[in-house]
């Protein structure tokens, strides 16, 4: 009897391996006709609702929402309310001319912090200046990751620095690249805000490069634009030696954005460069950097909001943070489960809410490719 059950039991053995060799799962690809078996991503989309009156409207539900992707409608897989955490990324620009306001710089930013509610994350951003081979640099940096321990960020505040150049660009891909790298539990509840000129002078990054970047993390993007143009203006006429100078990647960019008059003769040593021309180098450095940060702030669903100086900096942290807190964030999973690339534009449609009612969100986002 013994001698059967074994024997058995090596028959079904056998088979079984057997039957396993001959169901090997063959790879699929397109050639065989089969349907290819895609990974779709949740799309976040970070909303604010207000009144009629721009007061926001709280407590709201998944069902006062329609969403669209490219004019089809969408279902809402996700919806988180305003009463959950958020993440926030603070960028703090403490180059050219902003130097003098460092101790007014950390007094706004910790002001901000403790404005937020008990639960939401920050990580903090900031320039400095580093030595490398007896030159120097400029250089972005985060200085803690996200934490809602109030401890930590005063410690890191207390370490930024000022720096001799504005790596913007750096600094805000370190935002997608480093501080959000990850999704978390809270979707789509993340913010970058950054206190900030917005022009650029010494990133290894371009616009476009960051461009892509945040508008594929789905971050919501607030800028605090300094006016920082008539004092910088002043460092930059007179003598070469005292004034401030443009960095080479900043002319270079002047005459890409200019490049239609081919006449102008393109001159790379500041030195060279007469204070009439400065001027105009100037004027276009700034008028790019606000197209930028509007650009970035609209397509995000978040807001610019200027400020004279590092003063009005507090009343406008104030207002970044109430609108944080009655941000809503939906998500869905895209019908169109192509990777080719394109740019797909989400429309939001309030549902049974009152007239008049004004949704600002996310505008939408680059397909991914195969």
């Amino acid at each position: 009897m013994r001698g059967l059950l074994i024997s058995f039991l090596s028959i079904l053995l056998l088979s079984t391996i057997t039957f396993s060799q001959d169901q090997k799962v063959k790879p699929v690809t397109e050639d065989d006709g089969e349907i290819l078996k895609i990974e779709t991503q949740l799309v976040d989309v970070p909303i604010v609702v207000t009144d009629n009156s721009g007061k926001p409207i709280l407590n709201l539900k998944r069902e006062n929402f329609d969403i669209f992707e490219d004019g089809k409608k969408q279902e809402i897989a996700e919806f988180i309310a305003t009463n959950a955490p958020f993440e926030v990324a603070l960028l703090l620009d403490t180059s050219g001319s902003t130097r003098a306001d460092l101790r007014l710089i950390k007094r706004s930013a910790a002001m901000f912090i403790n404005s937020l509610r008990p639960g939401d994350k920050v990580s903090i951003i900031s320039f400095n200046t580093k030595i490398e081979d007896g030159s120097s640099y400029a250089d972005s940096e985060v200085l803690t990751n996200l934490t809602d321990n109030r401890t930590h960020l005063e410690s890191a505040l207390a370490r930024v620095s000022t720096s001799n150049g504005t790596p913007f660009y750096d600094g805000l891909l370190q935002v997608v690249e480093k501080v959000f790298r990850q999704r978390t539990n809270n979707g789509g509840r993340r913010a970058l805000v950054a206190l900030t000129d917005g022009v650029d002078s010494t990133s290894l990054a371009d616009f476009e490069e960051v461009k892509a970047a945040l508008n594929k993390s789905g971050v919501t993007s607030y800028f605090i634009q300094i006016n920082t143009r008539d004092e910088f203006e002043q460092n930059i006429l007179g003598d070469c030696e005292t004034a401030t100078h443009f960095s080479t990647a900043q002319i270079r960019r002047y005459y890409r954005t200019i490049s239609n008059n081919s006449r102008l003769e393109k001159i790379y040593d500041f030195c060279k460069i007469g204070d009439f021309e400065r001027l105009a180098m100037s004027k276009q450095f700034y008028k790019i950097a606000e197209t930028e940060m509007k650009n970035l702030a609209r397509t995000s669903g978040g807001k610019v909001f200027s400020v004279a100086d590092i003063r009005g900096a507090r009343s406008a942290f104030q207002k970044v943070a109430n609108e944080i807190g009655t941000k809503y964030s939906l998500g869905y999973y895209s019908t169109n489960e192509k990777r080719d690339g394109k740019y797909r534009r989400i429309k939001v449609q309030p549902k049974n809410l009152p007239k008049g009612t004004k949704i600002r969100a996310r505008e939408g986002y680059t397909a991914p490719t195969k």
